[in-house]
């Protein structure tokens, strides 16, 4: 059937579409380019709200959201990081630990705030429309309110930097939290001056960008794309 003839749900504008697109494209995990200015609570109630209407299983809303402004909690969770940072440079040979020890993989205390993302197991109860079988899709759901932050914040013209090399207990002991909350991430997130055109790991040749071709698989793990469809990219 011709596809104009189908009816279907409104489409975006060209301009609302590449919008979109261009928050995707050039959303950034931002170490270094924090600005000290304050982010207005008009707008960080906007990157929330954002993260808040993420998709989630059963929509059951798993996520809660620390905001954290005070220096000194931004201290202490710096200071985690550095002693994690060096856990993690061990773990390489030597030539990869010299690059990792090269590498700004951190602004917690550049950027003016920060955001811990949790996961309650035990909202809704314990037996959640589509968990049933599945049972960690509350931690997914709370990764797509991370990634509906960091597009907004991007639109925003808002850096956002996930802090990944902290120690979760290091976290919970600072901020509080429960034992029976899941941390999902801690975020850095400020105004900054610049968003690279591509991301760091790969400018700085830790890792490169895998060709589309090579991660998607048609009908089957087994199955590849003909050509046309990256073609047409």
């Amino acid at each position: 059937m011709d596809a104009a003839a189908c009816a279907f749900a409104e489409a975006f504008s060209d301009s609302e579409r590449d919008a979109v697109y261009r928050a995707i494209f050039e959303r950034r995990d931002i170490r270094a380019q924090f600005l000290p200015m304050p982010v207005p609570d008009v707008v960080l109630a906007r990157l929330l709200r954002a993260a808040h209407h993420a998709p989630s299983v059963g929509f059951m809303q798993p996520w809660d959201f620390i905001v954290v402004r005070d220096r000194a909690v931004r201290a202490d969770i710096h200071e985690a990081f550095t002693r994690a940072t060096r856990e993690a440079a061990a773990m390489f040979d030597e030539k990869r630990a010299a690059a990792y020890r090269k590498l700004k993989l951190e602004g917690i205390l550049e950027a003016p705030l920060g955001i811990c993302v949790t996961c309650d197991h035990s909202r809704n109860g314990p037996v959640v429309l589509g968990r049933t079988h599945q049972g960690e899709m509350d931690l997914y759901s709370a990764v797509c309110a991370v990634q509906n932050l960091w597009l907004a914040a991007r639109a925003e013209g808002i850096g956002i930097g996930w802090v990944s090399i902290v120690s979760k207990a290091d976290l919970r002991v600072t901020l509080g939290i429960p034992e029976e909350i899941e941390i999902i991430a801690y975020l850095c997130a400020g105004y900054v001056d610049d968003f690279p055109a591509r991301p760091d790991l790969e400018r700085k040749g830790w890792l490169p960008r895998l060709a589309l071709k090579d991660v998607v698989r048609v009908d089957g793990w087994q199955g590849t794309g003909d050509d046309s469809l990256y073609e047409a990219l």
